[in-house]
């Protein structure tokens, strides 16, 4: 059954000011689950509003009652983690395990987290001779945080954690294709008392709500995590207003595999780094290099084990790839699959949709597709797919791997397969990438940076880095007589 769900504002539900509302579809069923706020200016207006009425009090409390309420947040969310799960599993299409065993307790986690850091967070500072210098950073003001629909209540905490934990009043805006969990998280702060309108949720289009918050002048900040092209939209918009910018984008991530692995674990890993959460992670390794050597064996197992993964329900506890997140998507993600063939590739597994029944026949599935034989300089294996599509590529050494590592316009992360240690690091050092795995894919410290470099983005989020970017640092120097 569908519901109509409202913005947040002030802490209180508000209907959209134009009485405008969108359907929001289950990839899974095609079905309408709710009715969302089609938001425009106005109503980020009355949200800038109501976070700038929060921010005085909210700026002055302490940072250990922040770190409070962010704990409040997170036992909330793990008292629901069930529903939210559902909710998950429903708005985006992936499988509910997953969001179960791994989207909603990594957004708790991301309370605790940054709960605990800014407890922790201390100021520096210099000693010279007559004077005394000391730094402390103070809140931003009111920040934008705009998030994608892939991993909706976990980049949404990511950010609205460390935003929060600074002092600042958010005003948030989801996907428009996922706004189910947003708009239970904006429920969970009502619940637990927090101050109205340290926390506003405006829901809406990109072209209008997302736009109206790069745009907003009272608005110093903007987090935003989503494609490279919007991206660019969001620096050309913010930049000449002297915002404050962290943009994570696109990525076409490279699995390097070595002759040297243990081959095993690496068929594994490099699978689940292809097709987890149906390959809608910016971080997935679409694009598997393997050494010439093991090519055919490595080429072999691979495709074995991706035939055999479990497409259907994602209410079903046995299913490991799901729905896409839209019809739409589904037919961009086909459209490289068309294309790849057209480049001269081979199919080796999938490109096709599964037969399902009932209310799933109408959902946007796709079998899990492998394809050989593309030259590494093909659109297919440069392009965001952003969907379960991998392609694999043969290299001769370890030079040649690099090369065609970073023949790609992105650069956010790569996995490295060896168990060579000198490779490694060698290898590691040379890729052009914000981030690299060594043997493993997605194994997240929230202490250590994140983010990409060329056009996978500006700046660089978690730990000390997000406390950073949602405050400004300020020198006081006291002379000494």
């Amino acid at each position: 059954m569908s519901q109509k769900i409202s913005n947040w504002i002030g802490g209180i539900p508000a209907a959209p000011q134009q009485g405008r509302f969108f359907e929001n579809r289950n990839p899974a069923t095609n079905e309408i689950i709710a009715l969302v706020p089609q938001s425009d200016g106005s109503d980020v207006d009355a949200a800038v509003r109501a976070a700038q009425s929060a921010l005085p009090a909210w700026r002055a409390t302490s940072p250990a009652e922040r770190a409070d309420l962010l704990d409040a947040v997170a036992d909330c969310i793990e008292g629901r983690l069930e529903e939210f799960a559902v909710l998950e599993s429903q708005d985006q299409g992936k499988p509910v395990g997953l969001a179960r065993r791994v989207d909603i307790p990594r957004a708790i986690s991301n309370f605790r987290f940054f709960a605990s850091a800014v407890r922790q967070f201390s100021a520096e500072s210099y000693v010279m001779p007559g004077a005394l210098n000391y730094t402390s950073r103070k809140p931003i003001g009111v920040v934008g945080l705009i998030t994608p629909w892939n991993l909706p209540l976990y980049l949404l905490s990511w950010k609205t954690a460390p935003a929060l934990a600074m002092g600042n009043c958010i005003v948030a805006k989801p996907s428009e294709l996922t706004p189910l969990t947003a708009n239970a998280l904006a429920e969970v702060f009502t619940d637990i008392g927090a101050p109205p309108g340290i926390f506003n949720l405006v829901q809406g289009m990109g072209a209008d709500c997302g736009q109206a918050i790069v745009a907003h002048p009272n608005i110093k900040a903007v987090s935003f995590t989503g494609g490279t092209a919007t991206g660019r939209s969001v620096a050309a918009t913010g930049a000449p207003l002297f915002k404050k910018l962290s943009l994570e984008l696109g990525g076409k991530n490279a699995s390097v595999v070595f002759a040297d692995c243990d081959f095993e674990k690496t068929v594994s890993g490099t699978v689940r780094a292809g097709f987890a959460n149906q390959g809608e992670i910016c971080l997935c390794g679409s694009r598997v290099l393997v050494e010439r050597s093991i090519y055919d064996r490595f080429k072999a197992a691979f495709t074995e084990k991706v035939a055999a993964l479990k497409v259907g329900d994602p209410a079903d506890e046995a299913t490991q790839i799901g729905a896409l997140n839209s019809l739409a998507h589904r037919e961009k993600v086909s459209s490289y699959i068309d294309l790849a063939q057209e480049e001269g590739g081979t199919l080796l597994t999938g490109g096709t949709r599964p037969n399902l029944s009932g209310a799933l026949k109408d959902g946007a599935f796709l079998n899990p597709t492998v394809i050989d034989g593309l030259s590494i300089n093909s659109r297919t294996a440069t392009e965001e797919i952003f969907g379960p599509v991998v392609t694999l590529h043969p290299f001769d050494s370890e030079d040649e791997a690099v090369q065609m590592a970073n023949n790609t316009r992105y650069g956010l992360s790569a996995s490295v397969w060896t168990q060579d240690l000198g490779k490694a690091h060698r290898v590691s050092d040379a890729l052009e990438v914000g981030m690299v795995w060594v043997n493993t894919w997605l194994m997240r410290d929230l202490r250590v940076p994140f983010g990409g470099v060329k056009e996978s983005g500006v700046g660089r989020e978690g730990g000390r880095w997000s406390l950073e970017f949602y405050s400004e640092n300020k020198n006081t120097c006291i002379k000494v007589d």
